[in-house]
């Protein structure tokens, strides 16, 4: 049975191992943008200060 692997797949494996550079920058770009250091204090004040809202923002009767 074949795996199928799409065109977009192929492009980047072959790009990835013409270019083993492009490692770097891409475990650079990851850690710029999603791997960031978790303060459960913050999270925590920010889950407290919630303030609830309506379910319809403009309706005066309730």
């Amino acid at each position: 049975m074949a795996i199928y692997e799409s065109e977009h797949t192929k492009f980047m494996r072959e790009w990835m191992e013409k270019h083993p550079e492009q490692v770097v920058e891409q475990r650079e770009g990851r850690a710029l943008w999603w791997d960031k250091p978790q303060d459960l204090e913050a999270q925590k004040r920010a889950r407290e200060s919630k303030v609830p809202v309506k379910a319809y923002y403009y309706d005066i009767n309730h």
